[in-house]
């Protein structure tokens, strides 16, 4: 009896010992991340935003999920294919449950799919990723079928953006109630504990998950958007790890022993959006602040002189200190349509200022340009780059900054004639499609164009692209899109970020090339 005893004592203390070094033992585990951005709602299809959609990823599923590479795997669908030229069929993944109990169904599919159109006051909507769908099918408890209009090759993409939520929980539910938890039911690894809005969401283990427990019995998401705060949060112990690293502390956080770092090449590109459709955008003048006779911005001359005077070698060794790539394609290099050939565009102030001349303005312009201050890498350091670089040019360039939750709505509002902007995506043409394409809420196109830049061309050879399932053939029509686009300058193309995460030297993280940070994917070391 009494070596049983000492044997027990042994183990509870070596327990406790591995527990307190951060490995999962049989006490409750606790995982504390701060995130870089605010999470301002957690209904999954009111306003689609990175942090946001993050914040989802925790507590709901889509039916097709990604890995790590951004590669397409089965989610709440085990599997997919297109029965016709216009249909597609998916098998939903059987036994799975709602975090109340509940059976997932097809009915709550259907249902998911048809509730972002029912949200008439979303900034920031999911509907572009449900447009093409003219028709749904319930083959049987497992099976549904999808319609489109047309042959449509994207569609499997387009529903990694769909959460699935409980019909039960969610019908007639308002997006106050998803924040409030009454209607936040979800199927992913965690279930919602409480959300303080601007401060924390906390989640608890969902021991059902179909994906396998996770390493963590509960959850706590920081808000932390100011950048020395989550980093002393880090350095303090108040945080296990924190995301979105400022370039300027990765090398101090290299060289502590009692943390790890995680980089990845991102898929988001940074650019910027000119306001091409109005005569007299604002904050948009002469260098006295008399309005313009003009927009100089549906100049393409204008535009490409803009272009030509950023120095993005600059910007990638100095503002990002060596943690960037800079841009000449919507999408990065590992991304489905990146266009090899096309490079950045060459640094050459002199022949901007010729091209501004030749545009009508010699002297130069005044203009504000507008950045988030707490969603991408050292966004304000950017925007104070870019302001030096077109001032020497002869473009007077005020800076204004705002928190992300502020700057969404107001860009999305059409408050500014020249705003940053930071995209991610699966494939050249998916990018092209929410970016450059003729704004079109019917079909879903140019959702987050904000210049409205618009080329029929351009479209006609996205529609073409989407009705192909031949992927070598649709990656050429993307690439040929483009080609066609990026050579009208729609946007300011800048840099392809890297994502990193930091966290203390007992955890492990698999890094994400689409920089979502998410809870299941940390374990202990």
């Amino acid at each position: 009896m009494v070596v049983k005893r000492a044997r027990f004592a042994l183990r509870c203390a070596l327990c406790a010992v591995l527990s307190f070094a951060g490995a999962h033992c049989a006490v409750a585990a606790e995982l504390r991340i701060g995130l870089a951005a605010d999470v301002t709602s957690l209904d999954p299809h009111f306003l689609n935003v990175a942090p946001n959609n993050n914040a989802a990823w925790q507590i709901f599923d889509a039916l097709v999920h990604v890995d790590a590479n951004a590669r397409l795997i089965p989610g709440l669908a085990v599997s997919w294919r297109p029965v016709d030229a216009t249909t597609w069929e998916f098998k939903l993944r059987k036994g799975v449950k709602f975090h109340d109990g509940s059976d997932f169904t097809a009915e709550d599919v259907m249902f998911s799919l048809d509730r972002p159109g029912t949200l008439s006051a979303s900034p920031g909507p999911f509907t572009g990723f449900v447009k093409p769908i003219v028709a749904k099918k319930i083959v049987d408890p497992w099976t549904i079928r999808l319609k489109t209009a047309a042959p449509y090759a994207m569609l499997p993409y387009d529903l990694d953006s769909i959460f699935i939520v409980s019909k039960k929980a969610a019908a007639g539910a308002s997006t106050e109630d998803f924040n409030s938890g009454k209607a936040a039911i979800g199927t992913g690894p965690y279930r919602l504990v409480r959300f303080a809005r601007g401060d924390r969401i906390e989640l608890a283990r969902n021991d059902a998950y179909w994906g396998g427990k996770s390493s963590w019995d509960k959850v706590t998401l920081r808000i932390l958007p100011e950048d020395t705060a989550r980093i002393a949060a880090l350095l303090a112990g108040d945080v296990d790890a924190i995301e979105n690293i400022p370039t300027a502390d990765l090398t101090r956080l290299k060289a502590n022993p009692n943390f790890r770092l995680e980089q990845k090449v991102s898929w988001r590109t940074m650019f910027l959006h000119l306001d091409q459709y109005r005569e007299h955008p604002p904050q948009l003048s002469d260098k006295s602040g008399k309005p313009l006779a003009k927009n100089p911005f549906m100049d393409a001359r204008v535009r490409l002189a803009i272009s030509k005077a950023i120095n993005r070698k600059a910007i990638v060794e100095r503002v990002m200190e060596g943690n960037a790539i800079a841009a000449g394609n919507l999408v990065s290099p590992p991304v489905f349509g990146h266009v090899p050939e096309l490079k950045p565009e060459a640094y050459d102030p002199q022949a901007a200022k010729q091209l501004l001349a030749a545009a009508g303005y010699p002297d130069g312009f005044a203009l504000t340009l507008y950045a988030p201050n707490n969603r991408y890498v050292n966004d304000e350091q950017l925007a104070q780059a870019l302001a030096q670089m077109l001032a020497r040019i002869g473009i007077q360039t005020r800076v204004q900054t705002m928190p992300a939750s502020v700057y969404f709505a107001k860009a999305r509002a059409g408050e500014f004639s020249c705003a940053l902007l930071g995209w991610g995506s699966f494939s050249g043409d998916l990018a092209l499609r929410a970016l450059v394409a003729t704004p079109d809420a019917a079909k879903g196109y140019g959702a987050w164009n904000w210049g409205h830049y618009s080329n029929p061309k351009v479209d006609a050879l996205l529609e073409q692209d989407f009705a192909t399932l031949d992927n070598a053939k649709r990656e050429a029509l993307a690439r040929a899109a483009a080609r066609l686009a990026l050579g009208d300058v729609p946007v300011i193309l800048l840099h392809h970020q890297l994502a990193s995460w930091a966290m203390k030297k007992n955890i492990a993280y698999s890094p994400r090339t689409d920089e979502y940070t998410l809870a299941r994917d940390f374990r202990p070391r």
